[in-house]
């Protein structure tokens, strides 16, 4: 396909298909299009909605939530999942307020240095927030390009599909070309069209029932309650599962997710 054909048929979807009414796409504030991009990653659209929302009625800016206790942050992200992200958003608050006053850098290079905040989240940010050209793939934007580009081939790594995005990106226009694109990838996978597997770079989720996920997601739920023991943590999902529970509680006080006082866990301060 051309890139002026391909070009037609996404900016026409975008008119008249277009996801618009998402609440962090009525908003150039870097903060809170970055609270909505660490959200997305590997979670539904209409899943993050309603965290999203309660999320900036708690934390309304980046100030807000780097002053506030990482605990605090992670009360409110319970039920989310993928917890570490909380973290990480956190971290780059503290950062953001420390090293630029508030600010955010406008730069993707400049995002890429802040804690925890990859090649894709700060290329997102810096095309969704201040229009930079940028480039990134994501689940939906690989599903738009294997399906038009590569149609009949089996392994597409993802240099090939970002030197396709080079050539297609409009300068100037790569906020709402970006958008436009994850949106038409978005309806290809609606309509049955399933192409990440053909993808070099494509990592299938692991169900979440028996995880390592749900383990670590209890703890921090029971913990988000009250400081509790480690048997009572280990007993959360079962004595058959008590071994992955504590697993999961020193992987999560390795990682700061969660603090030992004496003999109890809590959250950290």
């Amino acid at each position: 396909m051309s890139s002026t054909k391909f070009r037609n048929i996404v900016w026409k979807y975008w008119r008249e298909n277009g996801r618009h009414d998402l609440p962090w796409r009525k908003t150039r504030d870097p903060y809170k299009i970055l609270v909505s991009e660490v959200m997305l990653q590997q979670t539904q659209v209409e899943r993050v909605k309603p965290f999203y929302e309660n999320f900036l009625q708690k934390f309304p800016n980046v100030k807000a939530l780097a002053k506030a206790p990482l605990a605090e942050v992670l009360k409110n992200w319970q039920g989310l999942g993928y917890n570490r992200r909380a973290k990480m958003l956190h971290a780059a608050a503290k950062e953001v307020v420390a090293k630029y006053g508030g600010k955010f850098p406008k730069n993707a290079e400049e995002l890429e240095k802040l804690p925890g905040i990859g090649h894709y989240t700060a290329n997102a940010v810096a095309a969704f927030a201040f229009n930079q050209d940028a480039v990134f793939i994501e689940t939906n934007i690989r599903t738009a390009i294997l399906h038009d580009f590569f149609p009949k081939k089996k392994s597409v790594s993802d240099a090939q599909i970002r030197a396709v995005l080079e050539n297609l990106l409009p300068r100037g226009k790569s906020r709402e070309w970006n958008l436009a694109l994850m949106d038409y990838g978005a309806h290809l996978k609606r309509s049955g069209i399933k192409l990440n597997a053909k993808s070099k770079h494509y990592a299938k989720q692991s169900k979440f029932a028996g995880s390592n996920r749900e383990a670590r997601g209890a703890i921090l739920k029971e913990l988000s309650r009250s400081a509790a023991a480690a048997p009572r943590l280990a007993g959360l999902l079962g004595d058959d599962r008590a071994l992955q529970l504590k697993s999961a509680l020193a992987a999560l006080q390795k990682e700061g997710l969660i603090q030992k006082r004496g003999r109890v866990f809590t959250l950290p301060r």
